[in-house]
C-alpha cells in the first residue's frame, strides 16, 4: 500500500487491492447477497431517506448519526473480504458498514468515524467496488490545508488510522456526471 502524505493523518491506499475480475465478481455477489435497506435520518425537523442504501454486518451493534444498527451475521462473501482486508491491513475487524451508491445523487455527508465505540485512533479499512467516486477530506481546524481529493478506484483499499479521524472529516459528494453504481465496505473494530 502506498502512503498518502497528509498532515495529521495516517492514510494508505492500494488502487489495485483486488484484480478487475475479482472486483467485478465481488460487486455482483454483494449486490445480490446483502440485505440492503434505506434508512431515514432526521434533518431540519423532518424524516428524510438517506441518499444511499446501507447494511451492517458483524459481531457488534453500532450507533452512528443517531441510528442504531443491530448486526446481521457474517455471510461468506463478507467473511472472505474481511479475511483479505485483515491480512493486508494488519488489523482485526469485527464489523462492516456497507454503503450502496446507486447513482450520482447518492452521497455521504461530511463526517468522521470517531464514535467512542471505535476507540481513540480507529483503523478503518475502506474497500471500493464499482464506479469510481471522489472521496474528499478536509481538516477540522487548519484552514491553511486545502481539501484532499482521491478518486477511489474499483477494487481499491483505503486504510485510515492513527489520528486521521480526530483531525479530518471525509465525504462522498453528489455528482452530476454519469457514474456507475458503487459499493463501499468500511471494516472497523467496535469496542463497546
Amino acid at each position: 500500500m502506498q502512503t498518502l502524505d497528509i498532515p495529521d493523518a495516517e492514510l494508505y491506499y492500494d488502487p489495485h487491492f483486488l484484480k478487475q475480475e475479482e472486483a467485478d465478481a465481488y460487486f455482483l455477489r454483494l449486490e445480490r447477497e446483502i440485505s440492503w435497506q434505506q434508512e431515514s435520518i432526521r434533518m431540519f425537523g423532518k424524516e428524510l431517506p438517506m441518499p444511499r442504501l446501507t447494511a451492517w454486518y458483524g459481531d457488534k451493534a453500532y450507533t452512528y448519526s443517531g441510528l442504531y444498527n443491530a448486526p446481521k451475521p457474517w455471510v461468506p462473501v463478507l467473511q472472505e473480504l474481511k479475511d483479505r482486508v485483515e491480512q493486508a491491513s494488519g488489523h482485526i475487524y469485527n464489523s462492516v458498514l456497507l454503503n450502496f451508491y446507486r447513482h450520482g445523487n447518492d452521497s455521504m455527508g461530511w463526517h468522521a468515524d470517531d464514535e467512542a465505540a471505535l476507540g481513540d485512533e480507529p483503523a478503518i479499512a475502506s474497500l471500493s467496488l464499482g464506479g469510481e467516486r471522489r472521496f474528499s477530506l478536509k481538516h477540522r481546524a487548519r484552514q491553511d490545508l486545502k481539501p484532499v481529493h482521491i478518486t477511489l478506484a474499483h477494487g481499491s483499499l483505503l486504510l485510515m488510522q492513527g489520528p486521521t479521524q480526530h483531525h479530518w472529516l471525509h465525504h462522498i459528494p453528489k455528482t452530476k456526471r454519469p457514474v456507475q453504481p458503487r459499493i463501499n465496505l468500511t471494516f472497523r473494530r467496535v469496542k463497546a
